[in-house]
């Protein structure tokens, strides 16, 4: 996996995956270009995790609200970068932040710093969204997101954030990929 090369080791980790009826070509477009603020409960999950800074920018948040886009251009508009893409296969993005802030700001690095990345009091955050055969007409589809601190300071500050938002973070995968799901098998309707 691409990730490995970014990220091989993590001390917080989050994984997903789900068996959709679609070859792999269809999956990974279908999953890259998932707009997942169709769901009522991630756009309440993102709007609970965004109110600090929507407090402060309430244009920002009037331009966000409603506009489709999916979840891999809403995190690089957020600052994350794309560290490397096999199309068709696997894209890993990534960033460097502080997310135990209450306005988080993703700095985004190219692939070879952020690999070299290690100043104290940062967390390290890659992750993916990868697809693999899975027999005639079938796809694995996954998400991993790994997180790995810089140092001591950020670890425990990173283990309170994890243990308050980390149930919300996994429930957001879980229906992306249910939403997924159902967005593949309407379009195999039509």
């Amino acid at each position: 996996m691409l990730i490995d090369k970014y990220l091989p080791t993590a001390e917080f980790h989050d994984y997903h995956r789900a068996r959709v009826h679609a070859e792999p070509e269809r999956a990974y477009t279908a999953l890259r270009n998932l707009d997942m603020m169709k769901s009522p409960m991630i756009r309440a999950l993102f709007a609970l995790r965004t109110l600090p800074a929507r407090s402060r920018s309430s244009a920002l948040s009037q331009a966000t609200a409603t506009k489709p886009a999916s979840f891999v251009q809403m995190s690089l508009d957020a600052g994350m970068v794309m560290l490397e893409e096999i199309p068709g296969q696997e894209l890993v993005a990534g960033c460097v932040t502080k997310p135990w802030k209450p306005v988080v700001k993703f700095l985004g690095l190219p692939a070879a710093e952020f690999i070299a990345f290690r100043e104290p009091g940062f967390t390290k955050i890659a992750w993916n969204i990868a697809v693999a055969p899975a027999g005639s007409g079938y796809s694995m589809v996954s998400t991993e997101t790994r997180i790995a601190p810089t140092d001591a300071g950020a670890r425990r500050k990173f283990r309170l954030y994890w243990f308050v938002f980390s149930p919300g973070i996994r429930l957001i995968r879980r229906i992306a990929l249910r939403l997924l799901r159902l967005e593949l098998d309407s379009g195999r309707a039509s």
